[in-house]
């Protein structure tokens, strides 16, 4: 907390030496860079009672799954059940100043049925976490305009959130005790920061490895990242540096050092209607570094391409793309060739049944989508997916989970793990209740076959969200 003060000190001093904006300002011009990715802020304004804000939500989402983990369907497994997700958040904010605000959100999660148990993380459940912080920072500043800062427990987003986001699909989410600097210009914006993330654990207080003395993991993400308007067909040109540091896992053998590697970044996405009706999206990274003491060199990258019929009513779009992440050549020459997806949202990219993390893998995608009503929105996807080396293994969404474990049979398998197939309808019935559906379907490839068992899997759910 004494390293903090400073720094509280001096964003305080750089927030009141801008002009604060008046009460009848003009809402600051769009695009902003660095927001151009972001969801489009709610329909709905939160209450607002003098200089305090209140916001409220209820998410409830029931799942059916049936052969998710262990693709086997001769074995009931705890994970082949269906249960009931709820999740309800309370925000109180209030306002100091024009640029100064605080803002605390206390946070209750509860899993509802099935058999596997209600720790978070533990045979995939998402689990019980008993009401807790889930926000609570000082904002300082206009974070549209000038020097800004957010100090405190917070989300971090960036670019797609391949590396870095909320994770908002896990009834839980993802959040972070960080410092994060910004400035924003015109064409351009740069966010410095130094960050932990918060471990859940039930009947207790979450807490990051900032609060924590002698923590196993001292797991730490600094970055910068600069967001820019500057190629004049792109709805954003990313430039950024992810700097990772812990103690060490076990994910590639016993530790024999620290961990501390760094990952360089870009993201470019073309403005389809810049582009008459196309659009495009890149993002590629190199790591280098150790992870566990071994030395670390890896690779990501994401290709896409689209089309939109922008006249059209039902706002139609058809696009491909590919998604590679690097995988270990070797398990035994101490070194790691596996790309190390930090913290990111994978439910958005690599399949609903979130059998795949960006590590170790090719993937291959073809999306189409359509909005018959301004309310209701139709997402299909067919995927496919390949080991990227089968000296490595089949890393699930959450990084570290195995679908099967590394051996002879696994290195001497044919690398396609299978396909699978997308449907995800929404439907927003007014601004504060929105409805979600889907059902995933997971046809077993090669890979499973000669591993072990292979049968197809099934995902489906309901989701029903309600913000004030």
């Amino acid at each position: 907390m004494k390293r903090l003060l400073p720094l509280l000190l001096a964003t305080t001093s750089l927030a009141y030496a801008q002009t604060p904006l008046p009460k009848t300002a003009a809402p600051a011009p769009v695009p902003v860079p660095g927001y151009t990715l972001t969801p489009p802020p709610p329909a709905y304004a939160p209450m607002k009672v003098g200089n305090f804000t209140f916001d409220v939500q209820e998410r409830m989402r029931y799942e059916m799954r049936d052969n998710n983990f262990d693709f086997n369907s001769k074995v009931n497994a705890v994970t082949d059940a269906a249960w009931l997700l709820q999740r309800f958040r309370l925000g109180i904010g209030y306002d100091i100043h024009p640029l100064i605000k605080i803002y605390v959100q206390g946070q209750d999660v509860r899993e509802i049925g099935g058999d596997r148990g209600h720790t978070i993380g533990v045979n995939g459940a998402e689990g019980d976490d008993i009401f807790d912080v889930l926000k609570a920072y000082v904002q300082i500043g206009n974070l549209k305009k000038g020097f800004s800062s957010v100090i405190g427990r917070q989300f971090l987003s960036y670019g797609d959130q391949r590396l870095l986001g909320p994770l908002e699909w896990a009834n839980q989410a993802r959040t972070f005790d960080a410092v994060k600097f910004r400035y924003t210009a015109d064409k351009w914006s740069l966010d410095m920061f130094i960050s932990s993330p918060v471990n859940y654990v039930n009947n207790k207080w979450d807490k990051s490895d900032f609060l924590t003395q002698n923590s196993p993991r001292n797991a730490f993400m600094d970055g910068i990242y600069l967001s820019t308007l500057f190629v004049p067909f792109n709805t954003t040109t990313d430039f950024y540096v992810f700097h990772n540091r812990d103690s060490g896992t076990a994910n590639f053998g016993t530790p024999i050092g620290s961990t501390s590697f760094v990952t360089l970044g870009t993201l470019w996405k073309g403005d389809p209607k810049k582009l008459g009706g196309f659009d495009y999206s890149t993002e590629m990274d190199f790591q280098t570094g150790k992870v566990g003491g071994r030395s670390l060199t890896a690779y990501a990258g994401n290709w896409g391409v689209g089309y939109n019929w922008l006249k059209s009513s039902w706002k139609p779009r058809i696009g491909t793309q590919f998604n590679y992440a690097s995988g270990d050549s070797n398990p035994n020459d101490g070194k790691v060739g596996t790309f190390q997806n930090l913290y990111p949202t994978n439910h958005l990219f690599y399949g609903y049944m979130d059998t795949t993390a960006w590590m170790n893998v090719l993937n291959l995608q073809v999306n189409f989508s359509f909005t018959p009503t301004s309310k209701l929105k139709v997402m299909l996807d067919y995927q496919l997916y390949w080991n990227a080396s089968n000296q490595d293994s089949w890393y699930r969404a959450n990084g570290t989970t195995k679908v099967r474990p590394l051996n002879a049979a696994s290195s001497s398998a044919s690398s396609f793990r299978g396909q699978e197939f997308d449907l995800t309808v929404s439907y927003k019935l007014n601004p504060h209740v929105n409805i979600l559906t889907g059902y995933s379907y997971f046809v077993a490839g090669q890979y499973l076959r000669d591993t072990g068992a292979s049968s197809d899997a099934q995902f489906g759910y309901v989701q029903m969200q309600i913000d004030f």
